[in-house]
């Protein structure tokens, strides 16, 4: 046997483990001899401590062995009842064992039981099954008489018939009888579909018939219901689905629905795609959409269960088949109106009040979720075709202007004039406003084509004044052909001057942002170079007028004093006065520019070399008429208002310096000045000059050119040409004999 120890080493550890605890306490207690004073009140303290220890562990000890005591009871108790159980279970088995035999004459029973029982469902189901042609005979009946609820419950009774049949028979796996029963009930296939196509017509004409008499529609769409909730009960059966099932007779409703709806509006022969039968079309679609949308809501709604929500449905139809719609009519080739009234009724006409946001559509009738009517795409596409469109008929219409305007030129009179006197034309008023007006209805579409019109009716303006200068240098050849033709050439060149600045004033007004409208550069170029065409045919004019007295320069005649220049200052105020009609930035132009033409022709004359003087007497005397004619001509621009800061006749004035000169000598010293103010002069020019005087010798020459050669001069930006546009004859070459010396 073991020792106590052995059996419980957690209790002889536990000990321990207690005794060296109160060991520790102890000496950490009493560590001080003044401690020990208490030691009575230690022992007594802790010997109670230990008895109520030992009273709780043998109070907890008994209950413990009570509740064991009461335990080993229980299982006594039970074993006992498991004993009498089992002795049952005994005999029960061999009670069974004994009446197995007997169990065999149940089973026959049963059978016989289950065959009377199928036995007794077929003799019930007999006058059903025996009276099934007549019941299909009356179905029909009642089919022709629209007795639509009647003919469908009997239609329902013989299809639960044969259904019902079909399953025991698939139950049992008898597919062969199968078809001898569907053979038997054939009747129902054209029963089903008489009725079906009833209700289809009565579906199609459902939006008249809610009007009138909504009784039938509500039948079609009961019987439609009763369908579907038949086929939702197979389906969910799923053990067996007979032929024709499921019908999904309420999508068929929608299709017949949606069906009816596009092919009553947009199915139609062939439209007339030009604007008058577009729009009438339009507006057609217009007015029968908001009248059929507001039946559905009204009436309709009413009529089938809500969860059908016929009113986003056909709200869908008609916004999908109008997509499709008008995507086919933009197919065909249409003209700029047709193109803005589809853009315009997509855009516009279709959300506004007149159509889909009518009031009595709101707020049920919502095409915002359904996407745009045209997408951005078609939409941009459709814009580029109309701006071509609109494009080719400016086209047309500023040909017209422009021919109707290349005849009014040669007409007998005048042109017409403005409340200052001014010459103009109807010209840029037409043009302006035939741009403007393209303009302000592309506005009424979108802003993007409003853009789009704009920069085409820039680039048709640009191109527009460039036949208009071809047309004015065809003008301008007929009239060097005769110069009487046309009677009144300067004025109506004049009058085109006063209509390019009208157009050049009124281009920023076509911009959409007029405060921000800038005039692009290749049409501001364009309108310069039409002013420029302009001027220079007006100055050619004056110059075949200046030519014949220009050539008379210079010559002793002239010098002897005769009225040349004088005759030069009537053309030059009679141009002058024409020149007035004209307003005053171009009037300011062409003045600069005759004075810029009568000093390079004056010049010009001078350097001709068709005269050489012959003694300082004559030098003189040509000094004198320089300054004279110079100070004639002077005055004569400076009365028409040119300031002399902005007149070229001081090259006369400069020129006549050089031939006063009395010292040759000095001469490089005033053609360096000369060539400083004037950096266009040549050495042609200036050896011209110098034989004009007639006393410059050689040596001068050579040392006025060298003196040339050594200072070049560069042109200023600012700088006005007035010798680089005048051209100095080739001198002679003197004869030479063939292989000789030059005399």
């Amino acid at each position: 046997a073991s020792s106590p120890d052995d059996e419980w080493p957690e209790a002889e550890k536990a000990e321990k483990l207690a005794r060296g605890a109160a060991l520790k306490w102890a000496s950490g207690v009493f560590y001080c001899p003044e401690k020990l004073e208490g030691l009575g009140q230690y022992r007594s303290r802790e010997t109670q401590r230990n008895s109520s220890i030992q009273s709780r562990l043998k109070s907890t000890v008994q209950s413990y062995l009570e509740g064991v005591s009461a335990g080993l009871e229980q299982l006594r108790s039970a074993a006992q009842e498991v004993q009498s159980v089992c002795q049952d279970l005994g005999a029960a088995r061999w009670a069974l064992l004994d009446s197995a035999d007997r169990f065999q004459g149940l089973q026959q029973m049963r059978a016989l039981m289950a065959e009377h029982v199928q036995l007794a469902s077929v003799v019930q189901v007999l006058p059903q099954l025996f009276s099934v042609h007549e019941v299909f005979s009356h179905t029909l009946q009642l089919l022709r008489g629209q007795h639509l609820l009647e003919a469908h419950a009997k239609l329902m009774m013989m299809e639960h018939l044969r259904d019902d049949i079909l399953s025991q028979l698939h139950l049992r796996g008898l597919s062969s009888a199968q078809a001898t029963v569907l053979s038997y009930f054939g009747g129902l296939q054209e029963l089903n579909e008489s009725l079906a196509k009833q209700l289809w017509d009565i579906v199609g004409s459902s939006l008249q018939l809610v009007r009138e008499d909504p009784v039938l529609f509500v039948t079609a769409v009961r019987i439609i219901e009763r369908e579907e909730k038949i086929d939702d009960t197979l389906l969910l059966e799923a053990t067996f689905l007979p032929p024709g099932r499921p019908k999904g007779w309420r999508q068929k409703f929608y299709h017949v629905l949606q069906e009816t709806i596009t092919g009553a509006h947009f199915r139609a022969a062939r439209m007339d795609a030009e604007g008058p039968g577009l729009a009438r079309h339009l507006a057609a679609l217009q007015k029968d959409i908001v009248s059929e949308l507001r039946v559905v809501k009204d009436l309709m709604v009413q009529c089938v269960p809500a969860h059908y929500n016929i009113l986003s449905v056909c709200t869908a139809t008609y916004h999908q088949a109008l997509t499709s719609h008008l995507q086919d009519i933009l197919r065909e080739d249409l003209d700029k109106q047709a193109l803005f009234l589809l853009l315009e009724w997509a855009l516009h006409v279709y959300h506004s009040p007149e159509m889909m946001g009518h009031p009595d559509l709101l707020p049920e009738v919502d095409v915002s979720a359904l996407g745009p009517l045209m997408s951005p795409e078609l939409v941009e596409l459709t814009e580029r075709k109309y701006v071509v469109k609109v494009k080719a008929s400016v086209l047309v219409w500023m040909q017209r202007t422009l021919e109707v305007e290349f005849k009014e030129w040669f007409r007998e009179e005048e042109p017409e004039t403005d409340h200052q006197g001014f010459f103009q034309s109807a010209l840029p008023v037409i043009v302006m406003q035939m741009l403007n007006e393209n303009i302000q209805v592309a506005s009424l579409i979108t802003d993007s084509l409003q853009q789009k019109v704009y920069n085409m009716a820039l680039e048709e303006l640009e191109a527009f004044l460039g036949r208009l200068r071809e047309a004015l240098v065809q003008c301008g050849k007929e009239h060097q052909k005769d110069r009487t033709i046309p009677k009144y050439y300067v004025s109506y060149l004049l009058a085109m001057l006063n209509n390019n600045l009208a157009l050049s004033s009124s281009v920023s007004s076509l911009h959409p942002d007029t405060a921000h409208g800038e005039v692009p550069t290749s049409l501001r170029a364009a309108l310069d170079r039409t002013q420029k065409k302009a001027c220079q045919l007006l100055l050619e004019e004056l110059l075949l007028d200046l030519q014949p007295l220009c050539l008379q320069l210079p010559s002793r005649k002239w010098l002897s004093g005769s009225q040349l220049v004088s005759s030069m200052c009537e053309v030059i105020d009679k141009y002058a006065k024409d020149f007035s009609r004209v307003k005053k930035p171009v009037f300011t132009l062409l003045l600069t520019e005759s004075e810029l033409l009568v000093a390079s022709q004056y010049l010009r004359a001078l350097m001709q070399k068709k005269m050489v003087c012959k003694s300082e007497e004559e030098r003189g005397q040509l000094c004198d008429r320089l300054l004279q004619d110079a100070t004639q001509l002077r005055e004569l621009f400076c009365g028409l208002g040119l300031d002399r800061s902005q007149q070229s006749l001081e090259a006369i004035f400069a020129l006549r310096e050089l031939i006063c000169l009395k010292d040759p000598a000095l001469l490089s010293l005033e053609v360096l000045g000369f060539i400083t103010k004037y950096p266009d002069v040549s050495d042609e020019h200036i050896s011209t000059l110098l034989d004009l005087r007639g006393d410059v010798s050689k040596e001068v020459r050579h040392m006025v050119l060298e003196m040339m050669a050594q200072h070049p001069q560069v042109l200023p930006e600012s700088y006005r040409p007035i010798f680089s546009t005048i051209l100095v004859p080739a001198p002679e070459l003197p004869f030479c004999l063939r292989k000789g010396k030059c005399a």
